[in-house]
């Protein structure tokens, strides 16, 4: 829009009007100025969309379960899942699709006829959800957009507002989640690399304003309308996920008396991190420079806690005595307000920001969390070691333990379920997998057990095309380390994908490659070693044998072996 006030003036005086959904304070002033029109009168109608649920979830590992879940709870109503890239897009759009979730993946890397054809579907509501970058949305004319999730936290609030704002337009339900983590935020900022200096400082300050929202504890709606320059009356909004869950509210008066003269300290020319490291107390280069540890104020609050200095900043910022600079972007200002606080304190408290700590990655969210049934487990021991005797063969080649165990936690009764299985491909799951699903589905009626049936999320391998390239290789009786090299892989790399291929349950046949490179008195003697073995372990194996073999030797006649016994 910078272009267009020396457009208007070669063209002649003209009366101008500027008209824009979603600006704050600073972008408002910054059109304005552009288009020559600082005098002209403003008017703005309310930012706030009532209507709107809005929920910040910690991203963990199994955020696409959740999501799925989430859908399902939801079936049938039309929503949008935002990822920051068209390869998310692209898988995640696979995985619903696999999950029996009627989804189509929306990004500008698509022809025009497919994007016209996806957005089509959407409206007449062939499809329920387009999975999309932030390339979908603009002039979508659909009402009844029920949720919009986004996978990945927005690189601005601005683009948040605008996102979540294309839920509920016809004033009934509209939810909105989002996924965040640390992690999401430290690739947005690598983006940034290589752009300008102003550029990158902007876009970092955008970003603190995003992670501020997501990791409050205060009321959401009261925030984001904060953020573009509205003040929202109520302490509990009571539709969002703050509101309907508050934290317990803590005593901030000295914390913000603390904030306060320390800004007046610093003549109010820093920004939010500067002014916490003085706060602090941390002595660090830039504070060194300015002189600041010098002054009487540094230090003041290194006694308290570091999670207390951001939240209280910002709810200092809501109460309306602390003010963020618009035009020098993000310099903390005090208010006149905040100046008759310091020289009459009144009670302040302030609710402590979540803790969105990435270890959370680490374990399994409790959406999904289930323990092992230790009797069932046992019963499907027994079954396989009876299965084993019967075929003459060692129980791993029917299921690994680790099959078992997620079978005793996620009970399949069906083969399309037992299917979802780690280590059960669709040739284990057809050749066993009959009787393991009958004593499952007997065990859940005789011990009234509710089965969670939402735990059982189908994946889309990643790597399929890879295997699927191997098969076509070994069809080809092409030799293993050619193959490792056609696909750039180290040969045990390429091992390791043989026995993913095999375990899951599908044959192929490497004996032109094992004759070529091991004697068949060789192959045939760690044949006979798996065969009478109650382990497939290869270091095992590689005691038991004596040190005669080279491990990859015995990983290839392993797989030849479960090839042919398993599957």
């Amino acid at each position: 829009y910078r272009n267009i006030r020396p457009t208007i003036q070669k063209i002649g005086n003209a009366p101008v009007i500027a008209l824009t959904a979603t600006a704050t304070d600073k972008v408002r002033m910054d059109i304005k100025k552009s288009l020559g029109i600082t005098e002209a009168r403003e008017f703005r109608s309310s930012f706030n969309r009532p209507n709107l649920y809005y929920e910040v979830r910690q991203k963990s590992k199994d955020i696409d379960r959740q999501i799925i879940k989430f859908i399902k709870q939801h079936h049938g109503k039309s929503g949008i899942v935002y990822c920051i890239s068209r390869k998310k897009v692209e898988d995640l759009a696979a995985v619903l699709k696999a999950n029996e979730i009627k989804a189509a993946p929306y990004h500008a890397g698509l022809d025009s006829a497919t994007r016209s054809q996806t957005q089509d579907d959407f409206l007449m509501e062939r499809i329920d959800v387009i999975v999309a970058t932030i390339a979908f949305g603009m002039g979508i004319d659909k009402p009844d957009v029920r949720f919009v999730i986004h996978y990945d936290i927005p690189k601005s609030l601005e683009g948040y507002y605008q996102e979540t704002g294309r839920a509920g337009r016809d004033g009934g339900e509209g939810i909105c989640l989002a996924f965040y983590s640390h992690k999401d935020l430290q690739k947005l900022e690598k983006f940034m690399e290589g752009k300008p200096v102003a550029e990158q400082d902007i876009g970092r300050q955008l970003l603190q304003e995003t992670a501020a929202y997501a990791e409050s504890s205060v009321c959401r709606r009261k925030l984001l309308l904060h953020y573009f320059g509205e003040e929202y009356p109520k302490d509990n909004c009571g539709n969002c996920d703050n509101c309907l869950h508050p934290k317990v509210q803590r005593d901030g008066k000295e914390a913000l008396l603390i904030v306060l003269r320390s800004l007046l300290a610093l003549k109010e020319g820093f920004r939010q991190d500067y002014v916490i490291d003085f706060i602090k107390g941390r002595a660090t280069d830039d504070v060194v420079s300015h002189h600041h540890d010098q002054l009487e104020e540094f230090g003041a609050g290194e006694d308290m806690p570091a999670k207390t200095w951001n939240p209280v900043i910002r709810q200092g910022m809501i109460a309306g005595y602390i003010h963020k600079d618009i035009e020098s972007y993000g310099l903390l200002k005090v208010t006149a307000a905040g100046k008759r606080y310091v020289r009459n304190p009144q009670p302040f408290t302030y609710v402590e920001d979540t803790d969105f700590t990435d270890n959370a990655d680490e374990e399994t969210d409790d959406h999904g969390a289930a323990a092992l049934d230790p009797t069932l487990y046992s019963m499907l021991q027994d079954l396989r070691r009876k299965m084993a005797r019967k075929l003459s063969l060692p129980g791993y080649v029917i299921f690994q333990d680790i099959s078992l165990e997620q079978m005793a936690t996620m009970y399949p009764v069906s083969i399309e379920e037992l299917r979802n299985i780690q280590g059960v491909g669709q040739g284990k799951a057809k050749r066993y997998g009959k009787e393991f699903c009958e004593l499952i589905r007997q065990y859940c009626s005789d011990n009234e057990i509710e089965r969670p049936e939402e735990m059982f999320v189908r994946t889309v391998a990643k790597d399929s095309m890879k295997k699927i390239k191997i098969i076509h290789y070994l069809d080809r009786r092409m030799p293993l380390d050619d193959i490792a090299s056609a696909l750039n892989l180290e040969f045990s790399d390429l091992l390791d994908d043989l026995d993913a291929i095999v375990y899951s349950g599908t044959k192929v046949n490497i004996d032109y490659f094992l004759e070529d490179v091991m004697d068949d008195d060789q192959i045939d003697d760690i044949y006979e070693y798996f065969r009478e073995s109650d382990t497939d372990s290869i270091k095992v194996a590689v005691e038991e044998l004596g040190g005669d073999y080279e491990e990859n030797e015995i990983r290839l006649v392993r797989i030849k072996f479960m090839s042919e016994q398993g599957n």
